[in-house]
């Protein structure tokens, strides 16, 4: 059997996430291998979204993260999470919502993002003084989302928000998310541009007698580039389960896939048109075609797709009877997750368990 064939499958509903928990360890071997010290990890849950996995994580000595939904915190918090920070600058009631988070679970040490002194000031009013909120500044490096260009004003706001009861300013947020140069070298020229005036706000901190911030940079394109600087945490995330995406565009990082999405044959059209039951409500979307690629049909390709249906081209559709089970590589491992409920655990090639997908949901409890 391939690594990815269930022979239970016939007992299951599809489309349906599965995960392989033995390469989802491996991956996170690699990644702490590929570190020089696991404490200057902060990942990022969106990619998993599962309790377990954050499980896996915490057993193998990560204990930073990051997240960017309440829910997402939540959930971390539920695991045992000790360091938490919501990369997010929360407004209206999501600043309600951190703040009953941080006491109904007052183990985990919560942070969040700011990028402007009246969000600041509307932050801080919901932490009273004796246990104020950690922050970070939220950096624009060149992405154009969020944040603060790095420098004098940059700096100006740094130092206003010490002033703001309730706060806790802690270090700089620079996330680079507009990098993805498949040339590694032209990713680092690219990456080292746009980290330097964070350092240089870094130094700029310092020099004001104000305590060297935390400098949390990257995500999973530029971590191979920001790993090698010292004391700098990293964010990386698709690495847990990775893509076809990251995989073809980031071969320098040698991650395996260890979430696949299993679909059925559900009509032979002609003699070289199948259609699948993995609409673009069970997979990625945002993306042109193709937005799945499938490893027990190479030839298959995808013509057209709508809510519920993949039409893909073959070369003999007699090849996949009605029926054809197919185990697929998602061009975007990360929103295909979040589409599901509850993704199907694979232990020699048995579906043994499901994970609920707890943090899809925009709320748990709070």
């Amino acid at each position: 059997m391939e690594w990815y064939h269930i022979s239970n499958i016939g007992q299951y509903d599809t489309p349906a996430v599965l995960f392989y928990p033995e390469r989802i360890s491996a991956n996170i071997d690699r990644l702490i291998a590929s570190i020089d010290d696991v404490q200057r990890l902060r990942v990022h849950v969106k990619t998993f979204k599962t309790l377990e996995i954050a499980q896996l994580m915490l057993n193998s000595g990560i204990r930073k993260f990051k997240c960017a939904t309440i829910a997402e915190a939540e959930m971390m918090a539920m695991a045992g999470a000790p360091d938490v920070l919501l990369a997010y600058q929360p407004v209206g009631p999501k600043v309600a919502r951190l703040a009953a988070l941080a006491e109904a679970f007052p183990d985990t040490s919560f942070s969040c993002l700011v990028d402007n002194e009246d969000s600041a000031i509307a932050i801080g009013a919901h932490f009273p003084a004796s246990n104020p909120i950690a922050v970070y500044l939220d950096l624009n490096v060149g992405m154009n989302r969020t944040g603060i260009v790095p420098g004098p004003a940059a700096l100006e706001l740094y130092g206003m928000l010490r002033q703001v009861q309730g706060l806790v300013p802690v270090g700089l947020h620079a996330y680079d998310g507009h990098i993805h140069e498949e040339d590694l070298q032209i990713r680092t020229e690219v990456t080292n541009a746009a980290f330097a005036p964070v350092a240089a706000l870094a130094a700029d901190i310092e020099a004001q007698g104000m305590p060297a911030p935390v400098i949390v940079a990257g995500g999973t394109p530029t971590f191979p580039i920001h790993a090698k600087r010292k004391g700098i945490e990293c964010s990386p995330g698709t690495f847990v389960c990775w893509d076809m995406g990251y995989k073809r565009n980031f071969p320098e990082q040698q991650f395996d896939f260890a979430a696949l999405l299993a679909g059925r044959v559900i009509s032979q059209v002609n003699d070289e048109l199948i259609t699948i039951d993995i609409g673009h409500k069970s997979v990625a979307a945002e993306m042109p075609l193709p937005r799945i690629y499938f490893l027990n049909a190479a030839d298959a390709e995808p013509v057209s797709q709508s809510e519920e249906h993949l039409v893909c081209k073959v070369k003999d559709a007699a090849q996949y009877p009605v029926g054809t089970v197919l185990y697929g590589v998602p061009h975007h491992i990360c929103p295909t997750i979040a589409d599901h409920n509850e993704g199907l655990v694979v232990a020699e090639h048995t579906i043994t368990d499901s994970w609920a997908i707890v943090a899809r949901n925009r709320r748990i409890t709070i």
